[in-house]
């Protein structure tokens, strides 16, 4: 069975709630190298402290995007690969999931520019921040992953741009290669762009779209070969008659259940934002315009 590498990004919704030093947020202002610095000393104590008590990187993580994300080694193993999953973080650089024995504390941090927790505050900083990571903390670059054998990663835009370094890398191989996602075409690697007009085949949230048409993209896997013209083929036609247009029919909330939901999940996910809040609140089915929401989010945070 040939190796496959599939990585995907982590989430925000963690097992448990980080300390203080383990959200990003609280970092003290400096170069992106100094912050980075600062941050892994930080990951680097807590472990230790932590010892056996913490959990998993199986574990770590919780919500749609991350069940379907483990059931990709499920779906690969029948397409006919041997599978090790990697996550891609923004607080670890790129982790095996795989061994159990594999732990990390909880902790905030993102590349998305808006979120209280972001360790940038740009595309650029985000690649910076990338590169200094993995330079310290990464177990592998997608190019070394590519050299032991094909490659399936599930990426949003903000992951995608803040690897970019490494994806040319891994396209400049000239191996198999294929990105779920992303933000843009890559010399060397197969994209498939996000496509939400497939949600209502695949199920889930927007969140887990990419690791679902990941499990899809293996499901059509004709030869076990990742990116070969009949699997490509079976994965297009598939798709071109499925894909439909997204039709929308949320239940209204009054300003009352709307401030009740704000403050329910600013509760479990401290420092999540404004615009993610709105995005989970769309995804359960429910309607809020964006203003009237900005407004009662400003009410319930006490903001100005």
């Amino acid at each position: 069975m040939r190796q496959l590498s599939l990585v995907v990004t982590c989430t925000d919704r963690k097992v448990d709630t980080p300390d203080a030093a383990l959200c990003a947020r609280n970092l003290p202002t400096g170069s992106v190298k100094q912050r980075s610095s600062n941050w892994q000393k930080r990951i680097q104590t807590a472990t230790a402290r932590g010892g056996a008590s913490l959990p998993s990187l199986t574990d770590l993580y919780r919500g749609d995007h991350w069940t379907r994300a483990r059931r990709l080694t499920v779906a690969a193993s029948a397409a006919g690969f041997k599978t090790q999953l990697w996550v891609a973080s923004a607080g670890l650089g790129l982790q095996p999931v795989e061994p159990k024995t594999r732990t990390a504390p909880a902790y905030a941090a993102t590349f998305s520019t808006r979120h209280a927790d972001s360790v940038a505050t740009s595309a650029a900083e985000s690649a910076q921040w990338w590169g200094h990571l993995q330079a310290g903390s990464g177990q592998a670059q997608l190019q070394e992953l590519g050299q032991r054998g094909p490659v399936l990663m599930a990426l949003s835009e903000i992951y995608a741009s803040a690897m970019e370094e490494e994806l040319l890398a891994l396209g400049a191989l000239g191996g198999e290669a294929i990105l779920i996602g992303g933000l843009r075409e890559i010399p060397g690697i197969h994209r498939v762009r996000s496509d939400a007009g497939l949600r209502h085949a695949l199920g889930g949230t927007l969140t887990s779209l990419n690791v679902r048409m990941a499990e899809s993209w293996l499901q059509h896997s004709k030869d076990g070969t990742l990116t070969s013209p009949a699997t490509q083929k079976a994965w297009n036609d598939w798709a071109t008659a499925t894909t439909k247009p997204e039709q929308y029919n949320r239940q209204p909330m009054s300003d009352e259940d709307v401030i009740v939901f704000i403050k329910r999940e600013t509760a479990k996910l401290p420092g999540v934002s404004r615009t993610r809040l709105l995005r989970a609140l769309r995804d359960d089915g429910k309607a809020c315009e964006q203003s009237r929401f900005a407004n009662l989010y400003k009410r319930t945070m006490g903001e100005r």
